[in-house]
C-alpha cells in the first residue's frame, strides 16, 4: 500500500514495506504525534489556512484519537507504515477529507522530529523521578545504618576506614549528576521543530514561536537542516543514560561483592534474590546482576546511535528512522533499573558487624597514625615511612597496629634506614605511644578526615541533611 501514491504506478514490494515498517517501534510517540498535531492544526487556524469550524473538527478528531490511544484501543494497521500514517488514516476515516489538510505546511521529517522533542521532553521528567527515588532510598539507608564503619577500598585492597553513609552518599553525588546530564539534554533539545518542513522550510506564513509556546518549547529551531535532520539531543540522552546504568552497574557490582559470605556485609531480602535450580543453599542477587549486565545494552545504544549518524549527510536521510529502538530502549531500561535498585536497597540488611571485622584487617587506620606524627613535627614522607614500619612490626606480630606495644613504636621512631630524609633518631615524647595507639583505632581514624567532603561522622551528618533538604519532596516541573 501506498499512502501516496501519485509518483508511483505500482504497489510497494513486500519485503521493501516489511523492510521499511516502524510501526511496531514508534507507535511509543503516537500522544506526542497528537500533541503536535493539535499544535499545528490551532497553528494552520492562525495562518489561515483552515477555518475556525475546521480547526475545531479537527481538533476534536486529534482528541478522541489521544483518548483511544490511552485506552489502548486503536487499531493499529501493519500495513500503514508508522505511527504517523496510522494516526493520518484513522483521522480520515473519522473525519474524510478534511483531514487531509491536516499535513499542510508540514512533513514527516520536521514531525518526527517534533514528537522526538516532546517524547524527551516527557522521558526526562519521567526518569528524573526515578532518579529521585533511589536517591531518597540511599539516604534512608545512610540515615538508619550509616554509622556503621567500613573498609574503604583502592585497587581493591583495603585502604583507610569509611562510615557506611559516606560511602551510600558517593552514589547519591552520582545520581545528583546523571539528573543534571539530563537535565541539560532536556534543555537543549527544548527548541521546537515544526515549521522547518522537509528541509528548506515551511511555505506557508506560520507562526512557529506561537506554535511552539502552546506545546510549551523556549523556542525554535534557527535552521530548518539541522532542525530536522540531526540527533545530537538523543546522542546526549543517551549519552546521560549510559553513564547513569554505569553508576548503578558500580553499586550493582559491590552489592554482589557485598552478597557473599566471603564478605557478609549485606542480606538480600528474599523477595530480591533468587535460588537455584540445582544447588538449595544458593541466594543469587540476580537482580544487581541484571543491571550489571544492561548497562552494555545502554552502552551499546549510545553506539548505535553515534553509528547511525556519523556518516548522514544534510538534510533528513531514512537511516534516522533507526534513531527510536536505541532511545526507547535505553530510557526502558534506565527506568527499570532504577526502580528495581530501589526496592534492593529499601530491602537490604547491613551487617554492621562483619564490616566492622573487615576494617580490622589491612591495617586501615596507618594513615591516620602517619598524620599523627606530622602533627608531632615528622615531614610527612618520614612519619609515612614510620608507619610503614609499624604495619610491617604489626604484621609479623599478627596484631593490629592499636595492639603494639611502646617499645615497638620507639623502634619504629629510631632508625638509620629508610629515605635520606629520614636517616634520624626521632625522641620519643613520653605518652606518644598511647597517643599512637588511639590514632590506630578505627574510631579516631575515622573522624580525623573532618574536610568538607570527609568521612569525619559531623561531616557525614551535614552531608545527610544537605542531601534530606536538597531533595526533600521535589519533583522537576512539567
Amino acid at each position: 500500500m501506498r499512502m501516496w501514491g501519485g509518483r508511483f504506478s505500482g504497489e510497494t514490494d513486500a519485503l521493501v514495506a516489511e523492510a521499511t515498517r516502524s510501526v511496531e517501534v514508534d507507535r511509543l510517540l503516537a500522544l506526542d504525534d497528537l500533541d503536535g498535531s493539535i499544535a499545528h492544526v490551532r497553528g494552520l487556524a492562525r495562518a489561515g489556512l483552515v477555518t475556525a469550524d475546521e480547526s475545531a473538527a479537527l481538533v476534536e478528531g486529534l482528541r478522541a484519537l489521544r483518548d483511544e490511544v490511552e485506552r489502548g484501543t486503536l487499531d493499529w494497521d501493519p500495513a500503514l507504515e508508522d505511527v504517523h500514517l496510522n494516526l493520518e488514516a484513522a483521522l480520515t476515516a473519522r473525519l474524510g477529507p478534511l483531514a487531509g489538510k491536516l499535513h499542510t505546511g508540514r512533513s514527516r521529517n520536521d514531525q518526527v522530529a517534533l514528537d522526538l522533542r516532546l517524547w524527551l521532553r516527557r522521558t526526562v521528567r519521567e526518569l528524573d523521578g526515578d532518579l529521585l527515588d533511589l536517591e531518597r532510598v540511599l539516604v534512608e539507608r545512610a540515615e538508619r545504618d550509616g554509622d556503621a564503619i567500613m573498609p574503604g577500598m583502592t585497587h581493591v585492597q583495603p585502604a583507610q576506614p569509611v562510615l557506611l553513609g559516606h560511602h551510600l552518599l558517593a552514589y547519591v553525588e552520582m545520581l545528583e549528576r546523571d539528573r543534571g546530564r539530563l537535565a541539560d539534554c532536556a534543555r537543549r533539545a527544548d527548541r521546537s521543530p515544526l515549521g522547518a518542513g522537509a528541509l528548506a522550510g515551511a511555505g506557508f506564513a506560520l507562526d512557529r514561536e506561537a506554535t511552539a509556546a502552546d506545546l510549551g518549547f523556549a523556542g525554535v529551531t534557527a535552521n530548518s537542516l539541522d532542525a530536522v535532520s540531526d540527533r545530537d539531543f538523543a546522542v546526549e540522552f543517551l549519552a546521560a543514560a549510559a553513564l547513569a546504568m554505569v553508576h548503578l552497574s558500580r553499586l550493582s557490582e559491590e552489592l554482589v561483592w557485598w552478597s557473599n559470605p566471603a564478605f557478609g556485609w549485606v542480606a538480600l531480602s528474599d523477595a530480591h534474590a533468587t535460588g537455584s535450580s540445582m544447588m538449595p543453599n544458593k541466594k543469587n542477587p540476580d537482580p544487581c546482576e541484571l543491571i550489571r549486565g544492561r548497562a552494555a545494552k545502554v552502552s551499546g545504544d549510545l553506539a548505535t546511535m553515534l553509528g547511525v549518524l556519523k556518516g548522514l549527510p544534510l538534510a533528513y536521510q531514512r537511516d534516522l528512522q533507526e534513531d527510536k529502538p536505541p532511545l526507547f530502549d535505553a530510557a526502558a531500561v534506565l527506568s527499570s533499573s532504577l526502580r528495581v535498585m530501589a526496592a534492593v536497597l529499601a530491602g537490604l540488611a547491613f551487617r554492621p558487624d562483619r564490616m566492622r571485622s573487615a576494617a580490622l584487617e589491612g591495617f586501615v587506620t596507618a594513615t591516620s597514625v602517619a598524620d599523627l606524627l606530622v602533627e608531632r613535627g615528622l615531614p610527612f614522607r618520614v612519619a609515612h615511612h614510620v608507619a610503614g614500619r609499624l604495619v610491617a612490626e604489626a604484621e609479623r606480630r599478627g596484631r593490629r597496629l592499636d595492639q603494639l606495644d611502646d617499645p615497638a613504636f620507639q623502634a619504629a621512631l629510631a632508625f638509620e634506614d629508610g629515605p635520606e630524609a629520614a636517616r634520624l633518631a626521632v625522641a620519643v615524647p613520653d605518652g606518644l605511644g598511647e597517643d599512637l595507639r588511639l590514632a590506630a583505632t578505627l574510631e579516631a581514624a575515622v573522624a580525623r578526615p573532618r574536610v568538607t567532603g570527609g568521612t569525619a561522622p559531623e561531616r557525614v551528618h551535614e552531608a545527610l541533611a544537605a542531601a534530606r533538604e536538597r531533595l526533600g519532596d521535589r519533583r522537576p516541573e512539567a
